[in-house]
Parts: C-alpha cells; structure tokens; sequence
C-alpha cells in the first residue's frame, strides 16, 4: 500500500495579544483626550468673559454666535474661499520648489556651499519685512497675497528636505551602489524614502506658517480674504467678530496641518 502523503498548512503565527485593542481604542483614546481638553479650555473662556466683562474678551457663546451670523450673511465663505485660492497656489509653489532645492542642497556639497547662506540668512530673517518689496513690486493684488505665503513656508521646507536627504543611511546609499544603482534609482528608491519622515515634518511646519503668511499678506497688501475682514472688524473694535474670524483661521489651520499629518501617515507608515 502506498504511502500516505499528509499534507500541514503552515501554522499561522499567534497575533500579538491586544493589537486590534490597540489600533481601534489608542486613536479613539486621542481623540477623547484632545476633545476633553478643547471642552476644559472653551469652558474657561466662557467663564472669564462672563465674570470679567473685560470687552476685548466676549464670552465663547458670543464669539461662536458671531462667527454663524458672518456665515450665514456670506462674509466668511466668500473670503474664505479667496484665501484658500491664495494658501493652496503659495503653499503648493513653496512645497514644489522647496523639496527640490532641499533635495539638490542634502544630495550635492556644492549646491549647499552656493545656496547655504542664503537659506540660513532668509530663515533668520522676519518674513513681514518683505512685504513693502512685495508691495512695490506686485501692488495690491492675488500675486502680493501667494508671494507671502510662497516666503513664509518655503525656506522652512528647503531645511526640512536637506536635513531628511543628510539624514539617510549612508550604508542604505553604498549598498544600493554596489547593486549598480544609477544615481536616479539611489535618489528615488533609496535616499527620498529614507528622507519623507523629516521632509514631512518640514511640509507639516510649512503649512502652519504658510496660514500666518496667508493672514498677513491679506491684512497688510492685498486687502483681501479672511485678513482683510479681521482688518475691518478691528479697526472697529468689534471682538466678537474679530475672535470669531481667529476661529475660522484656526480651524483652517488644523484642518490644512490635518490633511498633511494624514498625507505623512500614509507614505511613512513603513517607518513605524
């Protein structure tokens, strides 16, 4: 009789004990931390405008009652929409060229030693002390409003993207040589995924300065967007309004660094 021939599955490893647990609660446990601290936080504004009367400081309750009269009149949607134009085409500018010349300055030592001083000199200085340049050279107009913000994240995402590209492995580097990588397969399967952690984080800071450029270049040129109408309502001292438009800049604020946070999640998860 012939033999009989059995035949096993590969015992599956045991899943490591509380990792659904972990995945599913640890986010929800985040979520409820930051919520319970929002709530702490809105409740003691609420509390000191109310007991203090102070009239640059409205209770929560007639800020959040502002900010839905603006919406609902159309004030804030229509210059919310001109300003997100503005952020969107600055921040995508700053983010493009950034990475590159981040890229070139961290790949090659004389591009760094030719641009290096520039870099460090414009990171060092105040990005509000362009704007009367800016002012002379593009008028009240979008194009004043994109250059702040192209100004105000595009040196922070150059440093990010160098110090990523410096930060690589170089055994990574000279493994990929002596498998007789060119110099473009070592940049885009070897050095750019070793880098996206810090080039990230670089988008990330880019984007919370890119929204300040944003604000400002509306307040003081273009006259334009969610700046200009934080400019017309302070100018009439009217706090109410004025906290009600900060709400709105700082939920887009949250929301753009959100977006980005997500974007960094997705393409580094293999780092984790």
């Amino acid at each position: 009789m012939a033999d009989a021939v059995i035949t096993t599955a590969p015992a599956r490893a045991p899943a490591a004990p509380g990792t659904w647990r972990q995945r599913v609660w640890q986010p929800v446990w985040e979520y409820r931390a930051q919520l319970a601290s929002l709530s702490v936080g809105l409740g003691l504004m609420e509390i000191l405008g109310r007991w203090l009367h102070f009239p640059f400081l409205p209770p929560v309750s007639a800020v959040i009652i502002a900010a839905w009269q603006m919406i609902l009149s159309g004030e804030i949607l229509g210059n919310l929409a001109v300003s997100l134009v503005g952020l969107a085409s600055g921040f995508g500018l700053a983010a493009s060229l950034g990475m590159l010349i981040g890229a070139l300055m961290g790949r090659y030592r004389k591009v760094e030693h030719f641009l290096d001083l520039h870099v460090n000199a414009m990171l060092a200085a105040p990005s509000l002390i362009f704007v009367p340049i800016l002012f002379a050279f593009f008028g009240v107009s979008r194009l004043s409003q994109v250059s702040v913000v192209f100004l105000y994240s595009f040196f922070s995402i150059i440093a990010n993207t160098m110090a990523g590209i410096r930060t690589v492995d170089t055994h990574l580097v000279e493994m990929g040589r002596s498998f007789g990588a060119t110099e473009r397969q070592l940049f885009w399967k070897v050095m750019l995924p070793g880098a996206l952690p810090l080039i990230m984080a670089g988008l990330r800071i880019g984007m919370g300065r890119a929204v300040k450029g944003m604000i400002n270049g509306e307040m003081f040129i273009a006259l334009i967007g969610l700046g200009a109408l934080l400019k017309h309502y302070g100018s009439r001292f009217e706090a109410d309004r004025v906290l009600g438009i900060l709400l709105v800049i700082i939920v887009v604020a949250v929301i753009t660094a959100g977006i980005v946070q997500a974007l960094d999640r997705r393409l580094t998860k293999w780092a984790d």
